[in-house]
């Protein structure tokens, strides 16, 4: 960029400033909101039984990546916590106990209400609840160049992708916030669309400057689906081996749901509405498949990894404990216990009934999909099982957080 296009995105900045701009969830320091959910302190008498369904193994596992995170952030910095904020040592030296409970066999109905300050989550919607969905990580087979079966191309972050940190120039102001977009005739304006993407080639016009396909995959929906889930493991076809890419950034447009548009037009009934239900119409209806993919502009950049997949905190997630949340409402890396419900299938693979379910999970991701006090995505697993799982999932449940006791006071959370 030359001095002329600097001095203009240092003139648009200052305008920026001074007018807004759109907020992303904070990095650093929690700017809390004017209404955040209320962390109900839960009674003695009225603990959830806190029966775990996975195993004890994971959850240590889990742990140990949490604890990985808190040890490498100062232990003053805030995290979201209810409707004030909490320092993240609280939060280690809870998990820490916990942990100690699990590893000495002591951990027990007993021991929790004893040792731990019990907090439920009360979003502040109509039902009191939070709604909980999955997520997982796709297999897909794709080659390393195109041809006739693999036509669909995932990229990298493209060279001219510009984000553009509004912290460093106001901090009080735009905490944690950004712009994404591109420089065109010394203007910085949004990034392109998916439409402007995958349907005008935007990324592959001659001397543009462009980002070369990671890999091409043999589905269109298969790419939009990658792009909901953020990384997914990729079967070569040609090399006969499995790689993985992960979440590497995003175009900085809106996510927008598709699901409602097709309850809304009456494509799908909305009791029957999961990821499966979604992906059947698109593949059943090619002629407004792209139209339909288009409504949600954002669009997701990857990369390779070596292992994952990689939640927002930068930890490997685990299947079954991880979960998504919106880290301006929620402790990032803390422990809760999510009680909701989980598919039942019949030998012919539909949904016969949900089976109530307990378990011990950890904040170690986020998601574009993923707003608001109210919405918890769990981590499911990789490939079919867990898509299974995954897939139909939104439910009601609840979450709840522990806190050693003393660490926090009595006013309201």
């Amino acid at each position: 960029m030359g001095v002329k296009g600097r001095f203009f995105v240092f003139w648009l900045l200052c305008l920026v400033l001074l007018t807004g701009c759109p907020s992303k969830p904070s990095q650093r320091t929690p700017r809390q909101p004017a209404e955040g959910p209320v962390l109900e302190r839960v009674s003695p008498a009225r603990l959830p039984v806190f029966l775990d369904d996975e195993s004890i193994d994971s959850l240590r596992s889990a742990i140990e990546k949490s604890l990985s995170w808190y040890a490498k952030v100062s232990e003053d910095r805030r995290l979201a916590l209810g409707r004030n904020t909490v320092q993240a040592r609280v939060m280690q030296q809870s998990l820490e106990h916990f942990l100690t409970l699990l590893d000495s066999g002591r951990l027990n109905a007993d021991s929790i209400a004893r040792d731990f300050d019990i907090f439920r989550v009360v979003p502040p919607n109509d039902f009191g609840n939070m709604l909980v969905t999955g997520y997982y990580e796709p297999v897909l087979e794709a080659g390393l160049t195109p041809g006739d079966k693999f036509r669909w191309p995932i990229y990298p972050v493209p060279s001219d992708l510009l984000t553009i940190d509004l912290d460093s120039f106001d901090s009080n102001k735009f905490h944690g916030e950004r712009l994404v977009g591109r420089l065109e005739k010394n203007r910085v304006v949004p990034y392109y669309s998916r439409f402007e993407i995958d349907g005008k080639k935007a990324l592959e016009k001659p001397g543009a400057q462009t980002a070369t396909p990671l890999a091409w995959l043999a589905d269109p929906v298969d790419c939009f689906f990658l792009h909901i889930q953020g990384s997914g493991v990729i079967r070569l076809e040609a090399e006969g081996r499995q790689v993985r890419v992960g979440y590497a950034g995003a175009n900085g447009r809106p996510y927008h749901g598709i699901g409602k548009d097709l309850v809304d037009n009456g494509a799908i009934l909305r009791d029957e509405m999961s990821m499966q239900a979604i992906r059947e119409y698109l593949c059943s209806h090619p002629g407004s498949r792209d139209e339909i993919m288009y409504k949600n502009e954002s669009y997701v950049f990857f990369k390779w990894v070596s292992q994952g997949p990689v939640g927002s905190l930068g930890t490997v997630l685990t299947a079954g404990r991880s979960i998504a949340v919106d880290h301006k409402f929620h402790p990032d890396a803390a422990l809760g216990f999510l009680a909701s419900e989980k598919p039942v299938y019949d030998e012919s693979g539909q949904v016969v009934n949900w089976e109530r379910f307990g378990r011990w999970v950890l904040n170690q991701d986020a998601g574009g999909a993923i707003k608001g006090p109210g919405r918890v995505d769990l981590f499911c697993g990789t490939g079919e099982a867990a898509e299974r799982i995954a897939g139909p999932m939104k439910q009601k449940g609840e979450l709840f957080y522990l806190i050693e006791k003393g660490l926090v006071g009595d006013e309201p959370l």
